[in-house]
């Protein structure tokens, strides 16, 4: 993960260096979550019949490769994407197949907190990311991170192997390796969990790619002699942990009210966030970097909630192709958001216009109310169980 959320973490200093747009910056940003999108679907149904362990391992590797290559070969918006992409492709071949390690090895009575805490340990990582790219470039330059993100993906490799190998349990009507996708898109209410995802998706890795920027723009509006403390990157690595304990702390509360209202609330409660968030570098650092974390915490409630709803309504034996639609169609979204977010700030006047970043977050709001809609319109039976539901 430190190789691909390394890049947002140092994307004031990118589009100066290399001369990037918010276009090109938005792209260098979302192309890891396209590509990330195109990989789910053939890795996550292989995990139905193939122990995921192995595709697990073999993403790392690749990860570690995408790393290597960009902290020696990258030098502009090109070389830059061809080193993103490959790195959303290990992504793919790790995150969620991660999860299908884990589902496959602990079927215990309290499988979804299982879950929940794996989807938000995803929050972690990105705070490590944030916080080892910080620092690190820091003293070394940002070569030394990206080298350092590979040797931290070969270690993830060389624990994974390690792990004892499972045979899962797959669906028989599955003859190749995309055949239980059609099936899942007929489960009316794993899809309405996937469209939330999407929405959700688009939300938070808008914020986490433009959180740094955002932040570094609020220090110039402020006229800022010096970067305050925190630093823009401390804010993101501290952001990681809040998300990681409030994407645990949303699935608790849904729990006890109900996946599909503790959703609907929370992401009303983020498009207001949205809303108010992009007024907020008109005041003063410490309010912009509260507003920040607040603004996390609401985005990220709900991410263990929708991932653990639609493993719980995913048919027996099509769980491994749910989650491959899951991933696919959310990180797919993941790609998009980023990049259109970047227009959206180059049409409305630029990364240096205020009410520019206004118009961004009040377009992300707007998205964000699509999984309320979603989950209403799709009406997914709520089965919370003692196996993980």
């Amino acid at each position: 993960m430190t190789g691909v959320f390394a890049f947002p973490a140092l994307l004031p200093s990118f589009v100066q260096e290399w001369g990037l747009s918010n276009a090109e910056a938005g792209w260098l940003a979302g192309i890891s979550f396209a590509a990330y999108a195109l990989g789910a679907p053939p890795l996550l149904t292989a995990t139905d019949r193939i122990d995921a362990r192995r595709i697990y391992v073999a993403g790392a590797l690749v990860t570690a490769l995408s790393s290597a290559g960009f902290a020696w070969l990258a030098s502009g918006f090109a070389s830059g994407f061809v080193f993103r992409l490959l790195a959303g492709l290990g992504l793919a071949a790790t995150y969620m197949p991660g999860l299908k390690v884990l589902v496959d090895r602990y079927r215990g009575e309290r499988q979804s907190r299982a879950v929940a805490l794996y989807t938000s340990s995803f929050s972690l990582g990105t705070a490590a990311s944030f916080f080892l790219a910080g620092e690190v470039t820091a003293l070394f330059g940002w070569q030394a991170t990206f080298a350092a993100a590979a040797l931290a993906a070969a270690g993830a490799a060389v624990v994974v192997v390690r792990l004892p190998a499972v045979r899962p349990a797959a669906a028989t009507a599955a003859p190749t390796r995309l055949a239980g996708l059609p099936a899942v898109f007929a489960n009316r209410g794993a899809m309405a969990y996937v469209l939330a995802y999407s929405a959700h998706c688009w939300e938070l890795f808008v914020w986490r790619s433009w959180m740094v920027a955002f932040l570094t723009f609020g220090i110039g509006a402020l006229g800022l002699a010096h970067v305050p403390w925190p630093a823009p990157t401390t804010v993101a690595t501290v952001s990681g942990l809040v998300a990681m304990a409030a994407s645990i702390g949303g699935n608790e509360l849904a729990e006890r009210v109900g996946r599909k209202r503790a959703v609907a609330g929370i992401m009303a409660a983020t498009a207001v966030c949205a809303l108010s968030i992009g007024v907020t570098p008109g005041l003063t650092y410490p309010v912009l970097v509260a507003a920040s974390l607040v603004y996390t915490a609401l985005i990220m409630l709900d991410s263990a909630t929708l991932t653990a709803g639609a493993v719980a309504v995913a048919e027996p034996g099509r769980r491994g192709a749910t989650m491959a639609v899951h991933a696919a169609i959310g990180f797919g979204c993941a790609g998009i958001g980023p990049v259109v977010f970047g227009l959206v700030l180059d049409r409305a006047g630029g990364a240096d216009d205020a009410f520019a970043w206004w118009i961004a977050f009040a377009a992300l709001a707007l998205v964000g109310l699509i999984g309320p809609l979603a989950l209403t319109l799709g009406r997914p039976r709520e089965r919370v169980s003692r196996d993980g539901g």
